[in-house]
């Protein structure tokens, strides 16, 4: 059982304190490899044709391996989960063209934040058939209007069935939504109690979200909310559960992080 250290901001706790608010999500990075470089070496005058072979293989190549669904891309019978392949595939089904141009993701960028790929419930009318088509519901956050647009897709046909858009609406924050939030915090001079506390628990300076174990919880506007936080509930926001990795939870929930507008401010 670790001390518990009082700050100003954050406060590094004993684990079991926090961990029952939800299941912390391990945050990594990953970095780009090395293929490709150097290619050139080694290549001698007479391999002009070899060389040119493999550059049409790549071109012809490269396409269907975006397209293809992956190898362990098989589809499950009934109500089982949906396999990788189908997630891939009703994500890339359910993001039509207009979405894809007027969304906006969590980081800004053109297309909206991708939020979750659930198996759908059958129709009423088709509780008993066990032929009943497989669909699957596909969330996405628009960041730009702030609205939550759910598709369902039929797997069979790969034709989106419906399209539903709410606002309002706050479904539980992704695992990039949540390292976002963290990146937000840490580059806030609200995040200098957290960054103290991280310091404290592991005599290292925290910089970045991947020393971080993270989960989180949606924040709504209540009475006695500040102003700047008004907006919560319209617009996405959350409170971060943090935990040091291979160290200590550090208490961050006074601070709340509003996505939509790329505001910090403090509660309580």
């Amino acid at each position: 059982m670790r001390t518990i250290v009082h700050r100003h901001l954050g406060k590094v706790v004993a684990g079991t304190a926090i961990a029952v608010a939800g299941t912390a999500v391990m945050i990594g990075i990953t970095l780009p490899g090395s293929a490709g470089a150097d290619d050139s070496d080694g290549k001698g005058a007479g391999q002009t044709s070899q060389q040119a072979g493999r550059q049409q293989g790549q071109g012809a190549v490269a396409p269907g391996v975006v397209e293809q669904a992956p190898a362990e891309g098989d589809t499950g019978e009934g109500r089982d989960p949906l396999t990788g392949d189908e997630t891939e595939r009703v994500e890339k089904l359910a993001l039509d063209q207009q979405l894809r141009r007027t969304g906006e993701n969590v980081e800004g960028e053109t297309g909206p934040q991708s939020i979750a790929v659930d198996l759908a419930d059958p129709k009423p009318s088709e509780l008993d058939d066990p032929d009943a088509p497989r669909r699957a519901d596909v969330s996405f956050y628009d960041y730009k209007n702030d609205k939550l647009v759910t598709k369902t897709v039929n797997l069979d046909t790969g034709k989106v069935e419906g399209t539903d858009t709410q606002q309002g609406v706050q479904p539980p924050l992704s695992r990039t939504e949540n390292i976002e939030a963290a990146q937000l915090l840490i580059a806030d001079p609200l995040g200098a109690g957290l960054k103290a506390d991280f310091k404290d628990a592991t005599d290292k300076e925290l910089t970045t979200p991947d020393q971080l174990l993270l989960s989180s919880m949606v924040y709504r506007a209540n009475p006695g909310t500040p102003a700047a936080l008004a907006d919560c509930g319209k617009h996405r926001c959350l409170t971060l559960f943090v935990k040091a990795k291979n160290g200590p939870w550090i208490d961050s929930r006074d601070v709340v992080i509003d996505l939509s507008a790329r505001k910090i401010a403090k509660v309580g």
